[in-house]
């Protein structure tokens, strides 16, 4: 275990997509109280970098526990190429057995208070966010921060709780086409959704890290929204 600011690096037993056991990771943070909803964070392309870690604390902070598995065991990109190619080479099975893990590990914490969890993914992260909302009857609300992948939309007829997605308005794929069609794969399930394109901005605004891309109004702006919707989804 590496203790950290709020949180601290963990290993537990995962699920290999084969079925048999490995050892996971992940970053876990508490709030102060020891006590508090859960919330399973889902890095973006670049990996479980201090950003995410940060995340996870400032979730603690407003009272919430919050567990950020490594889906790249141990990989950390530092460039764009490289965070597109661990991107392309995760395989879509050995993140839905990593993420089964994780929700088991966030429940298996005793801080963890409530019958169900909420699921945050940035980037990479917030396709699979949509995609664990899909297949874990244990997730209670699911936000989506700029993360659109098309193979993944098919599942969004699968989807059956409360979704928040934030769009990038300055990204060449976040087309009125592409908006529309993912907000009528989430009206065909019945979900309730708020689906926002935050104009002038690119992916990754919410890092204060990449500097090239963050935007501190549309950061601060998305926080809130995302807190508020989870304290309401998950009350």
């Amino acid at each position: 275990m590496t203790i950290g600011r709020e949180g601290a690096g963990i290993e537990y037993q995962g699920i290999a997509s084969g079925g048999d056991g490995h050892v996971a990771s992940a970053y876990l943070a508490k709030p102060a109280s020891d006590t508090g909803r859960g919330i399973i964070v889902i890095h973006d392309e670049w990996g479980l970098t201090e950003f995410i870690r940060d995340v996870c604390d400032r979730l603690a902070r407003a009272d919430f526990v919050a567990l950020a598995p490594d889906l790249f065991h141990g990989r950390i990109a530092d460039d764009q190429v490289t965070a597109e190619q661990l991107s392309k080479e995760l395989e879509l099975d050995c993140a839905d057995a990593d993420l089964e893990s994780a929700v088991a590990e966030l429940f298996n914490q005793s801080a963890t208070a409530g019958s169900k969890v909420g699921v945050l993914g940035l980037g990479l992260g917030g396709s699979l966010a949509l995609f664990l909302a899909s297949r874990h009857r244990r997730i209670g609300a699911a936000v989506d921060l700029y993360g659109a992948h098309p193979e993944l939309l098919p599942e969004l007829d699968r989807v059956s709780v409360p979704v928040l997605a934030i769009f990038a308005g300055e990204e060449e794929s976040v087309t009125e086409s592409a908006v529309d069609a993912f907000k009528s794969g989430l009206q065909r399930a019945g979900v309730n959704a708020s689906v926002e394109v935050r104009a002038g901005v690119r992916n990754g605004y919410m890092n204060d890290a990449r500097l090239d891309v963050y935007d501190a109004i549309a950061a601060a702006d998305s926080w809130d929204a995302l807190l508020a919707f989870f304290r309401s989804e998950l009350a």
